[in-house]
């Protein structure tokens, strides 16, 4: 093999690994999902807020002290994935996700 086919092969392997990981992360972001919605559901049953804005800042500041500056934006991104939609729709859009095949 030549080193560049070497190279190559490292390469789909790492690619092969991150592919994994994305697997992971969407079925850990899909149950986190199912979650909130869970739980925006039972606050929203109590007469409460559907968001509680004091959890939410909690949650940007520890992506924020885990990931940096960047942190920030993915905590808003998955903020956003888990409220965007209602529970209801939140349940039936993540169980959705997560059947589907790998």
């Amino acid at each position: 093999m030549t080193e560049t086919s070497h190279s190559t092969a490292g390469i789909d392997q790492e690619r092969v690994a991150i592919d994994g990981l994305d697997g992971h992360i969407i079925e850990l972001l899909a149950r986190r999902a199912r979650i909130s919605a869970r739980i925006q559901q039972s606050r929203m049953n109590a007469g409460g807020p559907r968001t509680e804005l004091s959890r939410e800042m909690d949650v940007l500041a520890r992506y924020r002290d885990g990931l940096g500056p960047y942190g920030t934006q993915v905590a808003m991104s998955i903020l956003k994935l888990c409220r965007g939609a209602g529970p209801q729709e939140l349940l039936a859009l993540t169980a959705e996700a997560t059947d589907r095949p790998a």
